[in-house]
């Protein structure tokens, strides 16, 4: 009898939220190198798309209701080595919180001027690109 070992890393789907001007981005409780603050999101169950993994985790993750309009793209991320899936997200409804404190330690909406304090290694293109045509500057 022979075991397989799957050493590759499950997709993960992450949700970019936008309100009031602002983005959401979420302080993981255990940083991956230099990766803390990241999108609300997590791995894509059996038989979910990545728009529908998003939706769940941002309520799991912050308690927001939120619905997805569209995906910006996916890639394997060059930090951690994770598929990644990005999700352009509506808010629908509720406060911002940490609703999985297993996960994450700290929630903030902040403005676009303020990307670059909390991911000083740059967005995705397509994120970035997204959130250059939504935020304010």
């Amino acid at each position: 009898m022979t075991t397989e070992t799957n050493t590759e890393k499950p997709p993960v789907s992450v949700a970019i939220i936008t309100d009031g001007g602002k983005v959401l981005m979420a302080r993981r409780r255990a940083s991956e190198g230099d990766i803390s603050w990241v999108f609300p999101g997590g791995a894509i169950e059996a038989g979910e798309s990545p728009a529908e993994a998003a939706v769940r985790e941002v309520d799991e993750e912050t308690g927001l209701e939120v619905e997805a309009v569209k995906v910006l793209g996916d890639r394997v991320h060059p930090k951690s080595g994770v598929p990644m899936h990005y999700v352009a997200v509506r808010l629908v409804g509720g406060e911002a919180r940490v609703a999985d404190d297993e996960e994450l330690d700290a929630v903030a909406w902040i403005t676009h001027g303020e990307i670059a304090d909390y991911v000083p290694y740059g967005l995705f293109g397509p994120v970035q690109e997204y959130l250059d045509d939504v935020l304010p500057r």
